[in-house]
């Protein structure tokens, strides 16, 4: 069996580290003793984050990042790297959702979706890479219960979490060799900003009240699950009872699966304020 991994030292890069679940992976790895390197649009957001970690004696790079942009990613992980030395876990977390029956969702919405979701983690992978592999480090993929099944009104968000399985997953077969681990992690609903900024058909800002399923995690205990995992050499992490019988539903009568999952989650798209 192999020791656990120690981030103790390390130098851990977590994108939209302004507030959520970025944050609250910054901070469970921060008290690991691990340094920061904090990335998001989010300017104050990571700002205040370095300003709290500062505080406690932790080491942190806020920088202003846009994932979208192939070329930023570049300048924030090479920043990362000239101020601590290189890059031993990355976290892909940055992301956007969407609440919009696929009839009513323009086109610009699935790519702006697939956009920070996807590419994002992609730009941000392929910058980091070189570092990771002379460290024999980690990437964390921060995907959703959307990752494994399908779900209702959330077509674009679900497309764009299953990229997500397939890069990191394909990923991690070629980088075996090499000594760099990838953790995908699904976590379900979860107390954070991503749902009250979530778009709508037309690429505002919804006004869909959220519908959830299952309790609603917070983003403390979904920092620590991960934390561990990424600890444990895991490959997968799917979070929640609620998670895994909804990837087992979906896995062993699809039907069925779907026809709760619609029941539970349609009445958001047809309630308007």
């Amino acid at each position: 069996m192999r020791a656990d991994r120690n981030f103790r030292g390390k130098t851990v890069v977590v994108t939209g580290a302004g507030g959520g679940l970025g944050a609250a992976y910054a901070r469970r790895f921060a008290r690991a003793g691990a340094r920061l390197g904090l990335l998001d649009v989010d300017v104050a957001g990571v700002q205040a984050l370095a300003a709290e970690l500062a505080g406690q004696g932790v080491a942190s790079l806020p920088l202003d990042c846009d994932v979208t942009r192939e070329d930023a990613c570049a300048i924030a992980i090479a920043a990362v790297q000239a101020h601590f030395g290189g890059v031993d876990v990355l976290i892909n977390n940055a992301g956007i959702t969407h609440r919009s029956a696929f009839r009513d969702t323009q086109s610009a919405v699935f790519r702006k979706v697939m956009e920070v979701n996807f590419f994002g983690a992609l730009y941000c992978t392929q910058a980091a890479l070189p570092s990771l592999i002379e460290r024999r480090g980690l990437i964390v993929a921060i995907s959703s219960i959307a990752g494994v099944a399908p779900l209702y009104g959330r077509s674009g968000y679900a497309a764009s979490k299953h990229a997500l399985h397939g890069l990191f997953d394909s990923l991690r077969a070629e980088l075996a060799a090499s000594g760099v681990e990838v953790l995908i992690v699904c976590p379900g609903f979860t107390a954070t900003g991503i749902g009250a900024a979530a778009l709508d058909g037309d690429g505002t800002v919804t006004r869909h009240p959220q519908s959830t399923v299952g309790r609603v995690a917070t983003a403390g205990s979904v920092a620590e699950v991960v934390f561990r995992a990424a600890g444990r050499h895991r490959r997968l992490v799917v979070l929640s009872g609620t998670g895994k019988a909804t990837r087992l539903l979906h896995i062993l009568v699809p039907t069925i699966y779907e026809r709760l999952m619609a029941r539970a989650l349609r009445r958001e798209l047809e309630r308007r304020p």
